[in-house]
């Protein structure tokens, strides 16, 4: 993992074509296609097949911005939740090291340096081999994550292409901030909203957070993720948890599983 703050981003060279694409992304941005737009004019420069664009940090609500991917399925969300789930609580990469960091930084990491869980949960889970990041820290410890992603059917990153992405990092950081300023964080899909309204007919006597916890349960997420997720303490989750469990009749994970799913097939 190498992880460095860039001299004032001396002009110097630009890539070849980089003009030319930067403005196609302008052009794009506030549009649904941005993300994918993105990726393609990037790729001759940086061939990332996926990207992320996210907020996390101690005493924050984690926030996913952005997410596309370029010639495979797009499972970015997929990754997010499998992030929160206990990853984001050990991840070093970005700079939850308790060491003083400058304001931006860049980060190239393989999946080989990614801890174990991490790699297995996110990076292996979803073919991921590869990652550059551009890293904003803020005052109050959070920090905002351009990330871009190079999948095992694709070639490693050259140091080239490393060296080129270094170039292109102001315009890809102020063009990532544009488009959140104007559309803000993804939309949640409509299934977390799906799995309310099965355990509301369960028992109407069941809270937002009760909701919220027991939704988070059935997509698989721990209660350490669903605390991150959710900007609540651990014992906080498990109090909704176990809340929601008596109004249900349960005690486990599974059994809700199996009253959602007899619910939905009945």
């Amino acid at each position: 993992m190498r992880k460095w703050t860039p001299a004032g981003w001396r002009p110097g060279t630009p890539p070849a074509g980089v003009a030319a694409a930067v403005g196609a992304m302008v052009e794009h941005l506030g549009e649904d296609a941005f993300g994918a737009q993105l990726l393609q004019q990037l790729h001759p420069t940086l061939p990332a097949a996926s990207w992320s664009v996210y907020r996390v940090g101690p005493g924050c609500a984690p926030q996913l911005y952005l997410s596309a991917s370029l010639g495979i399925p797009d499972t970015t969300r997929a990754c997010w939740n499998a992030y929160l789930s206990g990853p984001v609580r050990e991840d070093r990469s970005l700079g939850f090291d308790g060491a003083p960091a400058q304001r931006t930084q860049l980060c190239h990491i393989t999946s080989r340096e990614v801890a174990d869980e991490h790699r297995a949960r996110v990076y292996e889970a979803h073919g991921m081999a590869e990652r550059v990041s551009i890293v904003q820290h803020a005052e109050d410890a959070a920090l905002f994550a351009v990330n871009f992603y190079r999948h095992a059917h694709q070639r490693p990153l050259s140091d080239a292409q490393i060296g080129d992405f270094e170039q292109l990092a102001p315009a890809l950081l102020a063009l990532a901030r544009k488009q959140v300023a104007l559309r803000g964080p993804v939309a949640e899909p409509h299934v977390p909203e799906a799995l309310r309204q099965r355990l509301q007919q369960l028992n109407a006597e069941l809270t937002a957070r009760e909701l919220d916890v027991c939704t988070r349960l059935l997509r698989g997420m721990t209660q350490d993720g669903i605390a991150a997720d959710l900007a609540l303490s651990l014992p906080t989750v498990k109090t909704y948890r176990n809340r929601a469990f008596g109004r249900l009749g349960i005690h486990f994970r599974n059994e809700l599983f199996a009253l959602v799913l007899q619910r939905e097939t009945a």
